[in-house]
Order: structure tokens, then sequence, then C-alpha cells
């Protein structure tokens, strides 16, 4: 077919892809999913329900899908029972949040501390030894890395208030496992909840805030949990395309008790509807299409997205191009939209998100790995998007940014915009539309190097013994290299669409290039562990670039001294490990270019 007739036929596609995906259709499927499989939890009959369900819509959408069991460390959370001891007495409705651990019979009483976020920086200068944290569910850091920061911290439980209006009652699920996935006997012993957990209404932690202002308060609780070994159960299905490459679509379908509208039956519906669109224009599709339906994503900390990343390495370290993410599309009054992914995709999505969106406010911010990101190490780049809310609208909520209502009983099925999810799907057809048919994958690397050549310096001073001018220099040497990649690609990609050449050579050596780029740089920017591990949910480091090299400025403080030496020696291990990876991708660019020519 000539090539620039191919173009034409893949515009005239693209149209009719989006014209072509329904949201009527998702909300059927919301409410078939909210009414007859609500409480979806991992490891529950209803969620083995629910990856029936995934599985057979596919399949009369003509999608080949099965269904995966493996065993995974589940959480059954309970109502806990929680009061004010002093300076009053007053009960507090509670919930446990999942892998807690379960107190006695007797209960927990201590006094309370306010650590605010729950971050390090809420205990500097502060003794919580022997107490109990109360912290907000509205900051980073996430739940998790509360937990594991109040036990480095000494205390001896945790209550954590809801976010949204002050008014909000709603009383919150959700989940303090640190680690991801299922546990190794090593991470079983380290990165495991050690304390007993609950989750309690916005309104009742204003309460506990305002009494603090006078003086010392107790409480008491008891936290009533079940954390097991169960089946649980993935859905994946497959389009297939004319290479051997693919994109992966995915989100989690299980969830908590109630029907969970936002959280995640949405989301799925999405997936289900772009299945079914993408397996009718499956003949103009370069790249296969594969649907994730992940679980144990709320009790378990990503179970089912890990699982399949570790089962199927090899085929995904060659051929995966690109992780989209779809969890919450469309919450009720949200008016922007928000995207997160890594650098090398950011000015792809961007495009499509002008061409469908227009002139609607949209933000960005490098991605992090939350959510069911459990492709990073790997080193296939993700994007996560979805509608937000207004900066002044998040500062009436605490900075609710799922909605007051998430991991609630309250998020039924009207927390949902079914106008504002036409958009969605239409952005999210055109970002898969894309990635599937372009001859040149759509990446570019210049400001990806960027960012590395930007932390680096930022943590030279005061920490020239670690030799990160060293790094910072071959940085930029890898930036010079990206700037002559990202050129060579938009050269070949004019060539392609004005139909100049019918060889794809070219295309293969680039795209060849770009997926080994992305298996180094994901990991170094995005994890501390690297590609081989996972590092706990929500760990502080991960807020920033190059993790593994997070402790620079509290080195650069250190006076000489055992403290800093031994800090010294792993840094210096690490920016090893950076200056290498770096090197290496700007030989990687070299050869490839050279092959070029």
């Amino acid at each position: 077919m000539d090539l620039l007739f191919e173009r034409e036929i893949s515009a005239l596609s693209e149209q009719s892809v989006l014209a072509a995906v329904k949201a009527a259709n998702v909300q059927a499927d919301v409410e078939y999913i909210t009414t007859q499989i609500p409480s979806r939890l991992a490891g529950s009959e209803n969620g083995r329900r629910m990856a029936e369900y995934s599985a057979e819509a596919l399949g009369k959408a003509g999608v080949a899908a099965k269904i995966y069991e493996m065993p995974g460390l589940v959480s059954f959370p309970e109502k806990a029972e929680m009061r004010i001891v002093a300076p009053i007495e007053m009960s507090i409705e509670a919930n446990t949040l999942g892998h807690s651990l379960p107190t006695l019979a007797d209960g927990l009483s201590a006094e309370l501390i306010d650590v605010a976020s729950g971050a390090f920086e809420e205990y500097v200068g502060r003794d919580a030894t022997g107490r109990i944290t109360l912290s907000e569910l509205s900051y980073h850091p996430a739940r998790h890395e509360k937990q594991r920061i109040s036990a480095l911290m000494s205390a001896t439980g945790c209550v954590m208030m809801n976010w949204g209006h002050p008014e909000n009652t709603a009383v919150p699920f959700g989940s303090v496992k640190p680690v991801w996935g299922n546990p190794t006997p090593d991470t079983y012993k380290s990165e495991m909840a050690t304390l007993p957990c609950v989750g309690i209404a916005r309104t009742a932690g204003l309460k506990l805030r305002e009494l603090l202002k006078s003086g010392p308060v107790r409480v008491w609780f008891r936290a009533n949990v079940e954390n097991a070994w169960r089946p649980v159960q993935i859905t994946i299905g497959e389009i297939a395309g004319k290479t051997d490459d693919f994109v992966v679509v995915g989100g989690h379908q299980d969830s908590w008790p109630g029907p969970q509208a936002t959280d995640n039956a949405a989301g799925n519906a999405c997936i289900l509807e772009l299945a079914r669109v993408f397996n009718q224009h499956r003949d103009k599709l370069r790249r296969g299409l594969v649907t994730g339906f992940w679980t144990g994503h709320e009790t378990g900390t990503m179970i089912g997205s890990t699982w399949y990343v570790e089962r199927n390495w090899d085929r995904l370290r060659e051929h995966a191009v690109a992780y989209l993410q779809i969890d919450q599309p469309a919450c009720m009054g949200t008016t922007r939209w928000a995207a997160s992914s890594n650098g090398e995709m950011k000015r792809f999505h961007q495009g499509v998100e002008k061409r469908v969106l227009g002139s609607r406010p949209t933000t960005w911010r490098r991605a992090v790995k939350n959510g069911d990101a459990s492709f990073f190490g790997l080193g296939v780049p993700m994007l996560a998007a979805q509608g937000a809310f207004t900066e002044e609208e998040l500062k009436k909520t605490a900075l609710a940014n799922l909605g007051w209502w998430h991991h609630s009983i309250e998020n039924t099925i009207d927390k949902l915009d079914f106008t504002y999810m036409q958009d969605h799907l239409q952005v999210y057809a055109g970002y898969l539309w894309e990635l599937c048919t372009a001859v040149v994958l759509p990446f570019e690397f210049t400001d990806v190097a960027d960012q590395f050549i930007d932390r680096l310096d930022q943590l030279q001073p005061g920490a020239e013994a670690l030799g990160l001018d060293g790094a910072a220099s071959r940085a930029r040497a890898f930036k010079a290299a990206a700037v002559r990649l990202d050129a060579a690609a938009a050269t070949w990609r004019a060539r392609y669409a004005e139909g100049r050449t019918k060889d794809e050579g070219a295309a293969d050596i680039l795209n060849s290039c770009m997926k080994r780029l992305s298996r180094t740089l994901v990991p170094l920017a995005s994890t501390a562990k690297g590609t081989y591990g996972h590092d706990p949910y929500g760990y502080t480091p991960q807020g920033t670039m190059i993790p593994s090299l997070f402790d620079v400025p509290r080195y650069a403080k250190l006076a000489d001294g055992e403290a800093r030496w031994m800090l010294e020696t792993a840094l210096v291990r690490d920016r090893n490990r950076v200056a290498d990876a770096l090197d290496d991708c700007r030989r990687l660019i070299d050869d490839a270019l050279a092959r070029l020519t």
C-alpha cells in the first residue's frame, strides 16, 4: 500500500475510532457492575465474578480473553471501634484500614499527636514514641507511607482522617500495606505494615485536632481485620496487531465495599468500550492492544499488575511500547484535564489532548509510582490521565483530588459525569490509536535528558565528594545525542507521512532504540530499587527525580563521621549506576543513528 494513502486512511480511521466510542456503553457497564457486583474485594466471590464479567464482555466484543488466578496476600478489614478517652468521652465511627495489624481484644489506648500530612518533616523536633498519630489522607505521602513513617518514629498506632469539605462525614476505607505486590521473604520482614491503623471521617478528625489545641488528648481504638492469602483473579484481553509489539491499557477491577462507581467501575467500563472499538479496526493496527483488568490493587497493593509484569517479563521487555492506566475517569465536578507521564511521552499525549479537548485547561506532572504503575521497573513508559478539579475546589476540600466520596460507601453512580466521559473516551482512543498505528513511535527524549541534568545540577552543592559533576556531564552528552535522535525521528516521521519511502527499516531502528532507552531511563528516573524490585508504595523518595539519590541533600548537611561516610558509600554507588546508564543511553543512540546513514 502506498504510504501516503496509508497515512490518509490512518487519519480517517482515527476520526472513525473517536466517533465510535460511546459513553452510553460505558454507563450501561457501570450500572451493571455497581448494582450486580458491588463490593468487589480481591479474594472474594464478587472479585471472581468481576473477573468473569470482564472476560465475558471482552468475548462479546470479539476480543480473546483469559482469566488468570494467583495467590495474593489480601486483607478483609472490618468496622473499627474508637472513642476519645480524655479530656472528654466520645465515640467515633471508624473503619479498620486494610493490612492494619489487628489490636488485642482490649484495644489500644495512647495519647494522640497531630502529624498533619504524616511526612517525615512533620516529626522534626517532636517525639511520637508510644503515641497514636493523627494524619490527613488529603496530602502526600500515601496512607502506606504515613504508616511506615509513623512506625519508624516509634508511634504505636495510626488514625487517618478523611479529606473533603469540613462537613464531610464519609468514613474512608484504604490500605496501609507498603509492600508492592506479594511480599518476598525479605520484604515481608522489612516492608509490611507494623501498626494498627483506622480511618475516620473528616468531621471527627477536625474535632480531634481542635481538642489538641487545648492540651493532651487520649484515644482508644480496636482494629478488626483478617489478612490472609487468597486466590485472586485478573482478566487479560488481547487484540493482535501486524507486528509483535503492543500497547497495554489497564486498570484495577477490585474495589472496596459499596458500589465504587468511580473507583474503578468507570475505568473498567472505559477499557471494555475501547477494546470493542479497537477490535473493529484491528486490521489497521501496527501494534496490538492488551487490556489488563488488575486485582489486589486496593487490599493487596498492586498484586495483579505486578504478577502480570513478572510472569510475562520476556515478552513485555521486548515488545511492550507503552502503558496507559485508566482509573477514576470523569468524576463529577472535574473540569480540567490532568495527565502524568514519563517524559518521553509528554509532547505526544499533549498533542492528542489539544486535538480532542481544544481549549480545555490541562496540566502535566512527571509520573511517579502510584496506582498500578507496576511497569516502571520493567522500563515501559506510562501515561495516566483523567478529569481534575480546579485548584479552588481542591483548596475547599483539603485537596480531595479524587472526590470527597473516594474510598467510601458514598461512591455511587451519581458521582460520574457521563457527558465528560465522552471526552475521556475520545482522548484515550486518541492516545491508543497513535501508539498502535504510528510508523515511528511518538516519543522524544530531549525533555528526559533535561530532567536528569536539572536534578543532578540541583544536587551538587555540598556534595562534591560524590562526583555528581561527572554524572551531570554524561547527562549533557546524553542530551546532545537525544537532540539528534529526536531530529532524526521527526525527519523519518515526515518522510513516512509524505509517502517518500516505503521501507520501514529506519522505523524499526528508531523504534528499537526508543524502547531500549525507556528500559534504562524509566527505572533510573522513577525508582530507588531499580529494575528487579519494587519500592514500597508511596515511598518518599519517589516524589523526586532519580529516587536513588534522594538522600544527597541530607548527606551534604552531615558532619564528618560514621553516618556521613556510610551514606557516602551508598550514594557513590548509586551515582555510578546513574552515570553508567546515561552513558549507555548515549552510546545506544549513537549506534542507532549510525545505522540510519
